[in-house]
């Protein structure tokens, strides 16, 4: 009887819950929205420009706009725990201070994740969602992306620089975020190395952090040509356009990160190969640097589970990819910053 009653007891909590936790998806896209439009109103470099909290008539002065929407978008964020706020005093009204999470939030800056919002959440990159149902169900047989742009990601870079533009700087915000990672944890595994070259290697942060880490280093910035166009010269670096299907540059060792989950499993076999040919035979190195999904781990962080599982849904929109693989030895990294 116990039993029972706890079971029926456990059922109408769930439901209440679901009650409840379903609104969260009706109203999803407002979150990234409010985010959008907090990074375009340039919320979070007024407060950082002023250097002390703002009032909202401070914050709508100095972003010349109306007061009245600004706090019903500041609200959102504060509740989002995106910015603080400082309740008013007999001193003076309530406040927003910036919280290390909206500091993510500035177009420039080492822990800068702008780029990478905007990108995500600009019409190019939301459309091609409307058709994961059709991709699942086998009606549109080329990525989801391509047949909504009429042309893969990487032709549509080529043909819309300020689409391309906005993508290199989104990996950059990346490399910012994960390359120091790599090194501290893996500083061992680049010594030795004279030369390396980065497959995929956008705009060449990736190397600039590299080189700067490791000072023996020479590297090599490898990306298709438009994109190694636009990238900074730099001392200790080479920029090399080309097609890594077709040849990649000569090096002691190469680090690709961040790419070969764009691809299927032959697609992967091919870069691979290319990679094995452009290092020596006795001492060569591949680096790959990926986000792997640890289906057997439980005690795997759940945060760090959502970003990796919301990784692999957008290969499967954006690109022609194979969705199940073995991973065979891995290095792991510390998470940086949550992230």
């Amino acid at each position: 009887m116990e039993d029972k009653q706890r079971e029926l007891g456990g059922k109408e909590k769930e439901e209440e819950h679901a009650k409840v936790e379903i609104w969260k998806y009706v109203f999803g896209f407002v979150e990234i929205a409010v985010v959008k439009c907090a990074i375009e109103l340039g919320i979070a470099e007024a407060i950082e420009s002023h250097g002390s909290p703002m009032t909202l008539l401070e914050l709508s002065s100095a972003l010349r706009c109306d007061p009245s929407p600004l706090y019903r978008i500041m609200r959102v964020l504060v509740h989002l725990k995106i910015f603080k706020e400082k309740p008013a005093t007999q001193l003076g009204p309530k406040v927003y201070t910036q919280t290390p999470l909206s500091k993510r939030l500035l177009k420039s800056g080492q822990n800068s994740m702008a780029a990478l919002i905007l990108l995500e959440s600009s019409p190019v990159m939301l459309a091609p969602w409307h058709g994961l149902s059709a991709r699942i169900q086998g009606n549109i047989r080329n990525p989801v992306f391509e047949e909504v742009h009429g042309e893969d990601l990487w032709s549509f870079g080529a043909a819309n620089p300020d689409h391309n533009k906005l993508f290199n700087e989104a990996m950059a915000c990346d490399a910012r975020v994960h390359v120091p990672a790599v090194i501290e944890s893996c500083l061992e595994v680049f010594k030795g190395i004279e030369t390396i070259v980065d497959v995929g290697g956008g705009d060449g942060s990736t190397m600039r952090l590299l080189v700067e880490a490791c000072p023996w280093i020479q590297g090599i910035n490898f990306d298709l040509p438009h994109v190694v166009s636009v990238a900074q010269e730099c001392d200790r670096i080479e920029n090399v356009g080309g097609d890594m299907f077709d040849c990649v540059p000569k090096a002691d060792a190469v680090i690709i990160k961040w790419v070969l989950h764009d691809w299927g499993d032959d697609e992967c076999i091919r870069i691979l190969k290319k990679c094995r040919e452009a290092i020596p035979e006795d001492k060569g190195k591949v680096i790959i640097v990926e986000a792997v999904i640890d289906e057997k781990d439980e005690k795997e962080d759940i945060k760090l589970t959502n970003v990796r599982l919301m990784l692999d849904m957008t290969s499967n929109v954006f690109l022609s990819i194979s969705l199940s693989f073995n991973v065979l030895t891995t290095y792991e990294t510390e998470p940086m910053d949550g992230s």
